[in-house]
């Protein structure tokens, strides 16, 4: 259990490595690339309600998929996570400027004093954050299990999608028994569908 948790920080710093090597214009045409290809993506064109995330240093970027939805007809979910006890909300966001407050280091969530919360079972796509992923659809996020639970309690019907550049791939991400894969990654070069 300590080895696993050793190996994917390991991996964690690799990827952080790789994506510090890239240049700011570098790493915006990538985005560019896995941004393009999401927004010609059939099922993240088909929903209607997309849950989303506000990214830390080393995911991608969510700021113009973010503005992509609000400038289309999706509903935006985001998550708000509290402590253990309190869990995560989904809340609707309909102005990404207004609905939006700093949180925990300084990210951006949802306020929950100007949103209206949503219900897991009405997403229809999520896409999800994380730093690592591998072929089979396995992910590496920050360590703290968010998403692990976000995914856990998604409907089945909902496509769990990544965003990662090539730079964020590796050959295999250790998975313990929590862990949760997605369904499809979307890179800069290509559409992977877990194996």
């Amino acid at each position: 259990m300590e080895d696993l948790k050793v190996k994917k920080q390991e991996i964690r710093n690799q990827i952080k490595e790789r994506l510090d090597a890239l240049s700011k214009k570098e790493i915006m045409e990538k985005y560019g690339l896995i941004e393009e290809q999401l927004f010609d993506f059939a099922n993240f064109r088909e929903a209607e309600v997309t849950l989303l995330y506000i990214n830390h240093p080393h995911e991608v970027n969510s700021k113009n998929i973010l503005k992509y939805c609000s400038d289309s007809t999706k509903d935006i979910v985001l998550p708000l996570f509290r402590g253990e006890n309190n869990g995560t909300r989904l809340y609707k966001i309909s102005d990404i400027e207004k609905d939006l407050k700093p949180g925990a280091n300084n990210i951006l969530e949802p306020n929950p004093d100007r949103c209206k919360p949503v219900p897991i079972d009405d997403v229809d796509i999520a896409i999800i954050p994380g730093i690592a992923f591998d072929e089979k659809g396995g992910r590496l996020g920050l360590g703290n299990g968010r998403y692990d639970r976000i995914i856990s309690k998604l409907p089945a019907t909902a496509r769990k999608v990544a965003c990662a550049t090539e730079d964020q791939m590796t050959q295999l991400v250790p998975m313990e028994s929590h862990d949760k894969y997605v369904d499809i990654i979307i890179t800069d070069k290509r559409i992977i569908y877990k194996i």
